[in-house]
């Protein structure tokens, strides 16, 4: 498969942390909103706590509505000074980062990236696989369970598993809402650069037509 450039540009190494930029920036500047995105756990970070040994933990939720936003300064030392540093992304508060991270390989870029700089397959805690159903939990903060027989929850007595097929159309309809929803950012973009450049070129087209001939 084709390396996507465009998306790849996005990726930098910013004050000691991994950050995804839109590519539409062109000066990136400290006080950038972003959001820190744990890229293994598909997690968003929400706030952040010490543990008994003064060490800093950043905590987060599957959830990018809960997810606060931060400026680019404050991200990167939070994901410097935690204890788990190369797990984390500062992911630009941004529509076409966004897409670009989510949907157009960002995500699994920098996983790649972070599991090389750490010589391991994938640090801490397990990985989550990047799947449209975990995408769409975390997206649309369903607040999905995962399937794990009731028998086995805490505080729960043994009962028949619930049925994990029940309604599938409703899955499938909100996994294709976020995608068509991304396609119409993408293609939105697309229209609009496009359109730019049509009225650049009429703008040339016009300064260097001919003169008309005196009468």
């Amino acid at each position: 498969m084709p390396t996507n450039t465009k998306m790849v540009s996005c990726v930098a190494s910013e004050r000691g942390a991994l950050v995804f930029w839109s590519p539409r920036v062109v000066q990136r500047r400290p006080n950038a909103r972003v959001q820190i995105v744990d890229v293994f756990a598909l997690q968003v970070a929400t706030g952040y706590t010490r543990d008994h040994q003064g060490r800093l933990l950043i905590e987060a939720q599957p959830s990018v509505a809960a997810g606060r936003s931060w400026s680019l300064a404050k991200a990167a030392q939070l994901i410097r000074n935690d204890a788990r540093p190369q797990r984390w992304v500062a992911l630009h508060f941004d529509k076409h980062a966004w897409g670009l991270f989510w949907a157009g390989g960002g995500l699994q870029h920098c996983r790649d990236l972070l599991a090389a700089q750490a010589g391991v397959a994938e640090p801490g805690s397990a990985l989550v696989p990047v799947t449209p159903e975990a995408l769409l939990r975390l997206v649309l903060d369903l607040n999905t369970e995962p399937d794990v027989p009731v028998n086995q929850r805490p505080g729960v007595p043994a009962a028949p598993a619930r049925d994990s097929t029940r309604n599938p159309w409703r899955l499938v309809a909100w996994t294709s809402l976020v995608w068509l929803s991304i396609l119409g950012l993408t293609v939105t973009g697309f229209l609009l650069a496009l359109e730019r450049q049509d009225q650049k070129l009429e703008l040339l087209l016009e300064r260097t037509a001919p003169a008309a001939p005196a009468p």
